[in-house]
């Protein structure tokens, strides 16, 4: 059931804005610019996707289907981890450029390297929890949850770009080309993965319990 209703999610709820904010991730190859930013876009296509089934009455026309509500959260969570992931694909190739081709430093704020790839999926992670966590306790409120997720990831971006000029460590280990400091960057890619996956259970089993007790 559940690979039924991710079926649905991807060709019928996924908002077509989706794949072109996948495209951005080309923004890493901007000289001079907050790398993180360009991850929020993924949220942001989660959030149209939303707004986008509240405005067309998806919610109310999935319950009508012989499925758990469970089961309808649980494909909603599946839909977002692979538009997650294939932003991050997607990001691979132009760091690869950054490393290879337009190697100078990034004054704005973290280079495009391993590291920044780690704090991508914290933030991705945070945006989850965040959004998700308002979201499911009321599928009407879809701006709310917007506004307290974006805020979250925005002070998240504050913080670690304003690191690479505050912090010695970030600054000099980690905000550096790759291979170079290339276990501190490893240990900073495993602590993101590590808190994408932490974030995003935690965010599904609450909107599960949440969802399950809204009266739709």
């Amino acid at each position: 059931m559940i690979r039924l209703l991710l079926r649905k999610e991807l060709h019928l709820a996924l908002h077509p804005t989706a794949p072109l904010f996948l495209a951005l991730s080309a923004m890493l190859l901007i000289p001079s610019y907050p790398y993180l930013v360009a991850f929020f876009y993924t949220g942001l296509a989660i959030f149209f996707t939303c707004l986008n089934g509240r405005e067309n009455q998806d919610v109310a026309y999935t319950l009508l289907l012989p499925v758990s509500k469970e089961d309808v959260v649980r494909a909603r969570f599946f839909m977002v981890i692979l538009l997650e992931t294939a932003q991050l694909l997607t990001a691979l190739p132009f760091v690869i450029l950054r490393q290879t081709v337009l190697t100078e430093p990034n004054p704005a704020g973290m280079d495009a390297n391993l590291a920044l790839i780690g704090l991508a999926l914290m933030q991705m992670g945070l945006f989850n929890l965040t959004f998700f966590r308002i979201y499911y306790r009321n599928v009407i409120r879809v701006g709310a949850a917007f506004l307290w997720a974006g805020g979250a990831v925005f002070l998240f971006i504050t913080a670690a770009e304003a690191s690479t000029h505050i912090l010695p460590f970030v600054r000099d280990v980690l905000d550096t080309p790759d291979p170079r400091h290339l276990t501190a960057k490893l240990a900073v890619l495993a602590a993101g993965a590590g808190a994408y996956i932490l974030m995003t259970v935690q965010a599904m089993r609450r909107a599960v319990k949440d969802f399950r007790r809204q009266d739709l």
